[in-house]
């Protein structure tokens, strides 16, 4: 991520965004069930959230700064350094998967795919995947400049979701993001 990025995501601003707006709607009517991933929480704003909300908790975060800034945070929560594209957990190991505001950071759709195929793995039968990302604007984009940013077309989402594996996806967009929901 870019400095502009960097010190936006860690902001009273988004925390409040994802505290009041993001996750409620990202995650209503959802379950999660008691041990669930979280991919790539960078600084960590929903991770304050679901650190609250499930009784288990593992982070999987590329960056190992953001990593390990987000472990001396939270001791509660497993927090582990990796590829979301190559994960490093033993299939079925999780009841839910979440991802927010992160899938364009992903650098490739193949990448994204990758990273959809190992959700679907390491998630047991039934679990869900959910979140959402962003839709493009120019106040996006400018956030963006010297950033990673490939975005997700949230109108082939669902088929994305359902070639990886997954069952029953939905995709619901909204001002500027979307959300989606798929299970295994």
């Amino acid at each position: 991520m870019n400095r502009f990025h960097r010190w936006y995501c860690r902001t009273r601003h988004w925390r409040r965004t994802v505290e009041e707006r993001l996750l409620p709607w990202a995650l209503a009517g959802t379950a999660l069930g008691s041990d669930v991933l979280e991919i790539g929480p960078g600084p960590g704003l929903t991770t304050d959230v679901l650190a609250r909300r499930v009784l288990r908790l593992t982070a999987l975060e590329i960056d190992a700064t953001l990593a390990t800034a987000l472990r001396r945070r939270h001791a509660a929560v497993r927090v582990v350094e990796g590829d979301a594209t190559a994960m490093p957990f033993p299939d079925a190991s999780f009841s839910a998967a979440v991802a927010f505001t992160m899938l364009h950071h992903v650098p490739s759709a193949a990448a994204q795919d990758r990273l959809l195929g190992e959700v679907h793995r390491v998630l047991r039968p039934g679990g869900l995947f959910a979140g959402s990302d962003s839709t493009t604007s120019l106040l996006f984009r400018l956030a963006h400049v010297r950033d990673t940013m490939q975005l997700v077309d949230p109108d082939g989402f669902a088929e994305r979701l359902t070639r990886a594996g997954f069952r029953d996806a939905e995709v619901r967009t909204a001002r500027g993001a979307f959300r989606f929901r798929a299970w295994r």
